[in-house]
């Protein structure tokens, strides 16, 4: 949501903290168990004054979405376009999810639980923007799969091994842990690699593939 005409930068700094601090809160309690008073307490602010800066407690609940998929979805689709092979760049795609997760945690779990809450044009946004992510994700799957690196399977099936092993990470990951996004995308990927690639596919220099190419592009 932009900031409102006649609003000074300290307004926008004063919503991100609410948004933070509501992200927070929902993770912990739930999104429908947390009123707004709760989150006006926890910001320090009335009713009325906390309205000023949200709006309404379904705008918390797409802002922390919207920085969920808004980053991720850009990423994605600069991947996807890569003029790199698809395994490479389903590498690629898997750290920058991890790090999107294990940077929000909390965000990610209001993300998973709490999207059934929005409405009307909010929750078709959101749903669009998730597929456009599973698409990204199954097309290339599909043309690894056309390129001999994988095995013909069902890409809609190997799209939701694929998601479902990384996106239930926040379940048990904790902030700073003992795991770093790059260590569980190289684990995540060698444990489906080793079922989806083809029997001829060798994917013993990916990791170093990977490596040269983030160092490449700074990223």
């Amino acid at each position: 949501m932009p900031r409102p005409p006649g609003h000074g930068p300290g307004y926008e700094t004063k919503r991100q903290e609410i948004i933070d601090q509501a992200a927070r809160l929902f993770a912990k309690q739930g999104y429908a168990a947390t009123g707004i008073a709760e989150i006006g307490q926890v910001a320090g602010l009335a009713k009325g004054a906390l309205y000023y800066y949200i709006g309404s407690k379904e705008n918390l609940l797409v802002e922390i979405q919207n920085r969920v998929l808004n980053p991720l979805l850009a990423a994605a689709r600069r991947i996807a376009a890569l003029d790199e092979d698809p395994v490479l760049r389903l590498r690629l795609l898997s750290q920058t999810l991890l790090e999107l997760i294990l940077a929000r945690l909390d965000h990610i779990w209001v993300y998973e639980h709490d999207y059934r809450h929005l409405r009307g044009a909010n929750r078709t946004r959101l749903l669009r923007q998730r597929h456009e992510f599973e698409k990204i994700v199954r097309e290339l799957l599909t043309e690894a799969m056309e390129t001999g690196a994988f095995r013909t399977m069902d890409a809609r099936l190997a799209m939701l091994q694929f998601l479902n092993m990384h996106n239930h990470t926040y379940q048990w990951a904790k902030p700073g842990g003992e795991w770093d996004a790059e260590l569980l995308s190289r684990e995540y990927c060698a444990t489906l690699i080793s079922g989806f690639r083809s029997p001829d596919y060798d994917a013993g220099d990916l990791d170093e593939r990977v490596r040269r190419f983030r160092e490449r592009e700074q990223v």
